[in-house]
């Protein structure tokens, strides 16, 4: 089939391909995009199409394919958006208070971190600040496996620290 004949043969197609669509998505801009999709997707596949076989049919499978394939995605990103909320909910729950409380708390721990030798605090406090191990290991010029071990043993000196105060007497 030439390539004028693909496209007239397709574009022949397009109102009974935007019913299709619109019993898919039950949606006129959805089945639009789903009817624009199909086709560009086609006319990329063109060669993959088999002579002297059901045009129409192919054009179905293709649309059909398409619309799993958009639902799926949209499913998975929904599950990890809901998981994105749901853990930014989370956070603002263990979040403390603005109280006496916590700002007594605070200071602890500021004191606590100022402790620290410096070759620890550092990385830890970078580390905090959302830089990656490989930043932190490149500003400080040290291996990122020992940017990892300071880390490590910043938090537990802190949790030390931190415990040792809370212990009664």
């Amino acid at each position: 089939m030439s390539t004028l004949d693909f496209q007239q043969n397709l574009l022949g197609f397009r109102d009974q391909l935007y019913y299709f669509a619109l019993s898919l998505t039950k949606d006129r801009d959805d089945a639009s995009d789903l009817l624009q999709e199909s086709m560009v997707r086609a006319l990329i596949y063109r060669d993959k199409f088999r002579e002297n076989t059901n045009f129409k049919a192919w054009l179905y499978t293709i649309m059909k394919n398409t619309f799993i394939n958009d639902h799926r995605r949209s499913k998975r990103t929904k599950a990890l958006m809901d998981s994105v909320d749901r853990e930014r909910d989370e956070v603002r729950m263990v979040q403390m208070p603005n109280s006496p409380e916590s700002s007594i708390k605070m200071d602890e721990i500021q004191r606590s971190l100022d402790r620290l030798e410096p070759a620890f605090r550092l990385p830890f406090t970078m580390h905090h600040e959302g830089f990656k191990y490989q930043e932190i290991a490149d500003h400080l010029n040290i291996p990122i496996g020992t940017v990892k071990s300071r880390i490590f043993q910043a938090r537990h000196r802190l949790m030390e620290m931190l415990t040792d105060k809370n212990v009664p007497a």
